[in-house]
């Protein structure tokens, strides 16, 4: 999904040395996509202090929207450039499309992971049956050896099973200890994506590998999280939309729901030891890199001087492209 901010901020994303309690609770920001009934979601990353979890640096958490009032999900052909976009929904129905020439129908149980590589656009249409909207949009960012490999699109049915008290999907990645089927998409650094339902009052216990760091994200319910690593750490409560950051070194997580069934996100990664600089739905390395990738998109595709250049056509969506926005009127420097 676009970053449809009218004046979205460009971010120097330094790499990051965790710090601070063992379990960090990150809230979320109110973002609005577009005009007075575009979608809203709760933004969790990137933020100040906390701009990655291994290489998962943005999630969106969405819904349930009911489409008949927020008009569902309509963004036109925009671009992406140095990441991947995963798509996992909760409820409802997306139309996928891309320059790579896929066409796929994003649904709930299923994990669509587009890389967009040296460059890709696509539009994401909510179909027309769907009636209620729901899920999270997240990004990897790309490491410096794999940034500029050419786009492609996979799509892959996951399998529930069943694990303590709760029932579990790996969409991404692996659980340390192989106790869930692992995911067949193809990621360029470790990761871990999984959604987790507990009903109300039950708990599990997850092995984790201690090279990654953590998050888990609250879509409905609340919990709390304990990282023990020597039975001394305490339990953590985490509320709905809310992240909770586990910092690398932790063996083994323990989540309780309280007294309401809860479904959380586990997202995870080695610590991404790369400075990136994002801005719209660009990633790069530097400022220079950034103008000249919004410069292609709007000359290339908005102006149509080369229709087959770094961003490609995406065929069969009815309208036209989004334009980029205007960029900052200062220079990004970098922060101590």
């Amino acid at each position: 999904m676009s970053n449809l901010e009218r004046d979205p901020v460009e971010l120097l994303c330094p790499p990051e040395i965790p710090s601070g309690p063992v379990v960090h609770v990150l809230a979320p920001r109110d973002v609005p996509l577009g005009g007075p009934r575009a979608m809203n979601v709760r933004r969790t990353l990137p933020q100040r202090g906390r701009t990655t979890i291994g290489a998962w640096c943005f999630a969106d958490h969405y819904g349930p929207d009911d489409v008949a009032e927020s008009g569902g999900m309509v963004v036109p052909p925009h671009p992406h450039t140095g990441l991947q976009t995963v798509s996992w929904l909760f409820e409802g129905e997306i139309e996928h499309r891309d320059s790579a020439g896929s066409h796929a129908l994003v649904r709930p149980g299923a994990v669509n992971l587009m890389t967009a590589g040296r460059g890709i656009s696509h539009s994401e249409v909510s179909t027309p049956g769907t009636t209620r909207l729901h899920g999270v949009q997240l990004w990897v960012a790309l490491p410096e050896a794999s940034r500029h490999v050419g786009p492609f699109f996979e799509h892959a049915d996951t399998t529930p099973v069943g694990i303590g008290g709760a029932t579990v999907r790996v969409f991404v990645g692996a659980l340390a200890g192989g106790v869930a089927p692992e995911s067949s998409v193809t990621v360029f650094s470790p990761l871990l994506g999984a959604q987790l339902d507990l009903p109300a009052g039950a708990s599990v216990d997850l092995e984790l590998d201690p090279a990654f760091e953590h998050g888990v994200l609250v879509d409905t319910g609340a919990l709390t999280v304990a990282a023990d690593s020597d039975g001394t750490d305490a339990a953590t409560a985490v509320g709905w939309s809310e992240l909770a950051y586990l910092e690398a070194g932790r063996h083994r997580l323990t989540l309780r729901a309280g007294d309401a069934p809860t479904r959380v996100v586990l997202l995870g990664g080695v610590p991404f030891g790369e400075e990136l600089v994002m801005w719209w739905n660009f990633i790069g390395r530097s400022h220079d890199e950034i103008v000249e990738f919004r410069r292609q998109w709007q000359a290339d595709v908005i102006g149509r001087d080369n229709p087959d250049g770094r961003f490609g056509t995406v065929e069969g969506y009815d309208g036209a492209p989004l334009p980029a926005p205007e960029l900052p009127t200062v220079r990004l420097k970098p922060r101590a």
